[in-house]
């Protein structure tokens, strides 16, 4: 005799439904769950692991470690989902970093070992992305375009207690940025390279040329590209900072602002004189 479709149907659902029922069980009783989607997240060589899910009665540490270093514990004992290794991968950008997530119970009574995932290995010279650059200086000078790139800062020392190094000054000759320029009306770009941080290129006397940059290293094998750079045109006042230009505004503004508070303090002191000359002005009334 067949078995009917609803009954196959019950049945063939009833093992994912004990399964969640026992996560659920599980969650409650503050068993660990396991430590999933381990990313890193690194740009200009700040570094943050990050993973799921988020724990409930249970806590996370984070282990890394180094093919010259012994496992050592960072965001101990945590219930967040992500973990700053800045400090740890930025004391040699071109180590090979293995890091890996425990999940911890409330209580351990039997010292048993705890479940841990591990996260892709990690070389931040390699997998650190490049931020958006930023155009510190620009200039038309007759058929000369000049603009200077601002030499970001990374957080990676000198030495231990040192000043914060560049990206030129760790990727050297390696860190090229490109700048696409084009005249204002017209749609079609040309593109210069430098592995410097200034540009010196030729455009026609007179047009307004709108630019913009992006930083490259391609000497390694994942090719890191930034994304690009805010775009600047050449009929904005020449080499002034776009901070600068907030600034003047905002205080231009405020100047305009009292201005007005004044003058409309000025005529209303001026409206009550007046109004007070005509009562003293104004005839007796006899009773």
């Amino acid at each position: 005799m067949a078995i009917p479709a609803r009954p196959r149907l019950l049945a063939a659902l009833a093992p994912t439904f004990l399964g969640c029922l026992l996560a659920q069980v599980a969650l409650a009783a503050g068993i660990p769950a396991k430590a999933v989607n381990l990313t890193w997240k690194s740009t200009n060589f700040k570094t943050i692991l990050e993973w799921e899910p988020k724990p409930i009665n249970y806590f996370y540490t984070v282990q890394i470690s180094s093919r010259s270093q012994d496992w050592k514990n960072k965001c101990f004992l945590t219930t967040d989902t992500e973990c700053d290794l800045t400090d740890e991968i930025t004391q040699d950008v071109h180590q090979a970093y293995e890091a890996r997530v425990l999940s911890i119970p409330r209580s351990n009574s039997h010292g048993e070992e705890p479940l841990f995932t591990n996260a892709p290995k990690f070389i931040p010279y390699v997998d650190t992305k490049l931020g958006q650059p930023v155009i510190q200086h620009f200039e038309q000078d007759g058929t000369k375009l000049n603009v200077t790139v601002e030499d970001s800062y990374t957080l990676v020392r000198r030495n231990k207690n040192g000043t914060f190094l560049t990206l030129r000054e760790i990727f050297g000759n390696d860190l090229i940025y490109t700048l696409a320029y084009r005249r204002d009306s017209s749609s079609g770009r040309k593109i210069a390279e430098t592995n410097t941080n200034e540009f010196s290129v030729d455009v026609d006397k007179g047009s307004v040329y709108c630019f913009n940059v992006r930083a490259e290293i391609l000497s390694t094998k994942n090719k890191q590209r930034s994304p690009d750079s805010i775009t600047v045109c050449t009929d904005q006042p020449k080499g002034i900072a776009r901070e600068t230009l907030i600034t003047v505004v905002a205080v231009v503004v405020l100047m305009v602002t009292i201005f007005l508070i004044l003058l409309s303090i000025c005529l209303c002191k001026r409206r009550k004189g007046r109004a007070g000359q005509k009562g003293k002005n104004a005839p007796l009334r006899l009773a």
